[in-house]
């Protein structure tokens, strides 16, 4: 699956999107791309799988070839997907700080659906990879005890001795193995070419990782910064209920005194009234 066809994805036009809306939570578009990101993802954790299990097996040259082909395939894999794990971190608004939000929207509180995906893309990405270097670092082993299998042969099949006749004898068996040194040299020659491609594609993948283990620790400074505000906004509701109450407690006693003073006035000009009346 080619990110050349994601990336279409952004330049499509649309009517709704988010920065029309400022409580959009969800674009489409978005959405799209990102289940686009986790199906590549998806299927590098499952060559992963296949080349640890080919890892296990027996060393064999189709097997050798097949490991080839596949360490390209998912390191090219790798480098796709970092680089729409990449682009979904820098869609339209998505990292624009939003206001505290009012007391009217705390109980159905949410942070925004795509900081959470990019925060999930992220995390799943750097796992995947980092768990691919361990399969390349596997394979670079296998390399080398290949090569000192091969060197330790050639060694073998080294003439020892000294003497003309003993020469001639190994003349005619020397010239029938020169072609399986050669061959030997050859398959030495094309084992370090492919350590140094894997050790390669190591460092290459390893700036990638620390690319996006980055992302994933500012991610997780500007949630704790979201859950901080959102504190401060439940800490100073809590602290305004609390002077409501007290508001309202302050106002209750109040009209008990004037009820109080109410009745004794009332008591005071029915006597007043009565001494009138009977005076």
């Amino acid at each position: 699956m080619s990110f050349d066809r994601l990336s279409s994805l952004e330049s499509q036009p649309t009517t709704t999107r988010r920065q029309d809306d400022p409580h959009y939570r969800d674009d489409p578009e978005f959405q799209r791309f990102t289940e686009s990101l986790s199906t590549k993802l998806f299927e590098l954790i499952s060559n992963i799988s296949r080349l640890s299990n080919q890892l296990s097996k027996k060393d064999t040259e189709r097997g050798r070839e097949r490991i080839h082909d596949m360490l390209e395939e998912t390191r090219e894999g790798f480098k796709e997907a970092g680089d729409g794990v990449k682009r979904a971190q820098a869609w339209p608004d998505l990292n624009v700080r939003r206001p505290a939000p009012s007391i009217t929207q705390i109980a159905n509180l949410e942070q925004p659906a795509q900081r959470y995906t990019n925060q999930k893309l992220s995390r799943e990405f750097a796992s995947a990879l980092s768990e691919f270097q361990v399969v390349q670092r596997r394979a670079i082993e296998r390399e080398r005890a290949s090569k000192a299998a091969l060197e330790e042969s050639q060694s073998a099949q080294s003439p020892s001795g000294d003497g003309q006749q003993q020469r001639q004898l190994l003349e005619e068996p020397r010239l029938a193995e020169q072609s399986e040194v050669d061959f030997q040299e050859n398959l030495i020659i094309e084992r370090e070419g492919e350590i140094r491609q894997i050790e390669q594609s190591v460092g290459e993948l390893n700036e990638l990782f620390r690319d996006v283990a980055h992302l994933v620790r500012d991610q997780g400074d500007m949630l704790d910064a979201i859950d901080v505000n959102v504190e401060n906004t439940l800490t100073d509701t809590r602290g305004a209920d609390v002077e409501l109450r007290s508001a309202s407690r302050y106002q209750k006693s109040a009209r008990n005194k004037a009820c109080c003073l109410l009745v004794i006035l009332a008591v005071v000009l029915l006597i007043v009234v009565l001494a009138v009346v009977l005076g």
